[in-house]
């Protein structure tokens, strides 16, 4: 079983950065994409951006431009960093991992516990 722990979440003014790290118990390079999810109450989880093992990126468009992610599989763990946020950004954001080269919600193999980001404007 995979566990995937989740740090970095916290209060940020509007504007503000935070990156967010997912730590893996088991080798990224040999897990097919890794990805982040958000979760706003009342709201239902929407993907925010994932990478394949090859590299390549996609991105939600409500993040383009202000959100990267990436990893780094020496340590296996994957980033995401997230500059200019919005209050629209306040959420649970989860970390997944999915047997496939792109994520959806119904093929994520493997979730983290999440961890909180709030926006005040």
């Amino acid at each position: 079983q995979v566990q995937l722990v989740e740090s970095g979440g916290g209060l940020v003014q509007a504007g503000g950065s935070l990156r967010l790290s997912c730590a893996s118990s088991r080798s990224i390079a040999s897990i097919n994409a890794m990805g982040w999810y958000r979760q706003a109450p009342g709201k239902q989880r929407e993907l925010v951006a994932y990478i394949t093992s090859s590299g390549s990126t996609n991105y939600a468009d409500s993040v383009k431009g202000r959100f990267t992610i990436s990893k780094d599989n020496a340590k296996n763990t994957v980033y995401l960093q997230m500059n200019n946020l919005k209050s629209e950004d306040t959420a649970v954001y989860y970390c997944a991992g999915a047997r496939f080269l792109s994520i959806t919600i119904q093929n994520v193999a493997y979730w983290g516990q999440g961890t909180q980001v709030t926006v005040s404007s």
